[in-house]
């Protein structure tokens, strides 16, 4: 059997996205040459590694296991690439970057930050919730992701690089809105609105209640922050949310803050990796860059001035590094 790097890439980005046309669009093909490529592959392979039922494609058992080894070359390709492009003195490579969605109102800040140093660098951004970046880093699909509560089922690199406060919310009009101080045991009546299981900002809030004696009454799970702060406003509900997520809102007067006692709780933001993996220079830029412009998150954007130098792939941190976990990702 004879298979090509090409077909190979080919099948990996078919693989990942399940779709012939969201692969052809990534690396700039037809879709009939996609199809023809991975129909090249079946007939080599005698298999089938595709099937499509109505509109969705889905990978036979053949097609998994080819996808689990494409994505392995893919990687390896990747890195070598990547490794050239870094002898050029970070003028070139690529970086995937994984973010949890509560992260997604300051993440473009920072990558338009780090551009400004680094124009050539190709940057990808993928915004999903805390068990697909979870996954993603188990995939070893992204070079790094930011989130706020670092897996302990993989070992990973975690480094803390700004601050990350939680706090209750409410509409303007609700009733809580406005007390000086609230015990916490005064939520207990109230609708709380949820993200879904997983969430570290739900883990969080879970915690608090329970460490307070809170037991909710009433709970609707939403699986958007925009939901959420929708839900708040329209008086559904009140919520426990980062408060980065409702700079606009607050400002505005869309939302009100409620002064719950023990709040804001202190969490941090993360910035990840798996702990074998080997970062390639554009990584390792942005891992520092992060650690160094931290503070840029607490000033507004138009207030935030880019470093005067750009952060030196080979520099070091004050920040310690935390090993999370201690085995594989089980699936």
């Amino acid at each position: 059997m004879h298979l090509t790097l090409r077909q190979l890439k080919i099948f990996e980005a078919v693989a990942r996205h399940l779709s012939f046309s969201r692969a052809a669009d990534e690396l700039h093909l037809t879709q009939p040459a996609v199809s023809m490529q991975v129909r090249s592959l079946e007939e080599a392979a005698g298999l089938p590694l595709t099937e499509q039922v109505g509109k969705r494609v889905f990978l036979t058992e053949a097609g998994e296991e080819l996808a689990r080894h494409a994505r392995v070359v893919a990687q390896q390709l990747r890195e070598a690439e990547e490794a050239l492009a870094a002898m050029k003195g970070l003028r070139g490579g690529r970086l995937n970057i994984g973010v949890v969605s509560t992260a997604k109102y300051f993440a473009p800040r920072l990558l338009t930050a780090f551009r400004r140093h680094y124009p050539e660098v190709e940057l990808r951004l993928g915004v999903h919730n805390r068990g697909e970046i979870v996954q993603q880093l188990a995939d070893n699909d992204v070079d790094l992701a930011i989130m706020g509560r670092p897996p302990q089922e993989l070992e990973t690199v975690s480094e803390p690089f700004a601050e990350n406060p939680l706090v209750f919310v409410a509409a303007p009009d609700h009733p809580l809105a406005g007390a000086r101080r609230i015990a916490p045991k005064q939520l207990a009546q109230e609708s709380f609105l949820l993200r879904e299981p997983g969430s570290g900002t739900r883990a969080a809030m879970e915690r608090f209640l329970a460490e307070n004696g809170v037991v909710p009454q009433r709970t609707v799970e939403m699986t958007s922050n925009e939901t959420i702060k929708q839900a708040v406003m329209a008086g559904m509900g009140i919520s426990f949310i980062s408060e980065r997520t409702i700079v606009l809102e607050l400002a505005t007067g869309h939302i009100a803050r409620l002064n719950v006692a023990g709040t804001p709780l202190k969490r941090h933001w993360f910035v990840v990796h798996r702990a074998e993996k080997r970062l390639l220079p554009v990584a390792e830029a942005f891992r520092r860059f992060l650690l160094q412009e931290s503070g840029g998150l607490d000033q507004p954007p138009q207030e935030k001035e880019a470093a005067k130098k750009p952060p030196s792939a080979a520099s070091g941190s004050s920040r310690a590094r935390l090993r999370r976990g201690a085995g594989p990702l089980r699936r």
